[in-house]
């Protein structure tokens, strides 16, 4: 083979991917819609079943040793009045069929940075999801100003 030539054997032919881009963008929509139709269903029960009953925040956290003790002092005893506590420690022991707060938390949790996790409801507005894994991090390596940073921010708009 010549400097400056490609092996055609080895090249994904360009011709078919407007066919494959045309063939999956609806179903790519189709998806989405659903995901966000899904998603405006969990608002709407938080704002039906919870709300009136004075709860508006989704907690969730589990038995780290580096977070355990903190979110218990900091997070949870300020805002447990308001509140419906996951411990994903404990998942083992939720329904089976799973509940609201399941739901919510993995629609809103999303498979990364989930825990602790902070989950504001407020009416007709869209959640607000404050996630402490990385705040955390830097506090376990010394430098805890992120994570009082977004606790007081979480507790604040949480009260607010």
């Amino acid at each position: 083979m010549a400097v400056g030539e490609t092996d055609d054997r080895n090249q994904f032919p360009r011709w078919i991917g407007i066919p494959l881009l045309v063939l999956f963008l609806p179903i790519v929509l189709l998806f989405l819609i659903a995901y966000l139709l899904f998603g405006l269903l969990l608002h709407v029960a938080v704002w039906a079943a919870w709300l009136p009953r004075g709860k508006s925040i989704l907690i969730v956290t589990s038995d780290s040793p580096i977070w355990t003790q903190y979110m218990a002092d900091r997070v949870v005893s300020v805002l447990q009045h308001k509140a419906i506590v996951l411990n994903w420690s404990q998942r083992s022991q939720w329904p089976g069929f799973p509940s609201v707060q399941v739901m919510l938390f993995r629609y809103f949790g999303r498979g990364r940075e989930f825990n602790p996790l902070v989950v504001v409801f407020r009416p007709l507005r869209l959640a607000r999801v404050f996630r402490f894994w990385k705040p955390f991090n830097h506090y376990k390596h010394g430098s805890p100003d992120a994570l009082e940073r977004l606790t007081e921010e979480a507790i604040r708009y949480s009260l607010g």
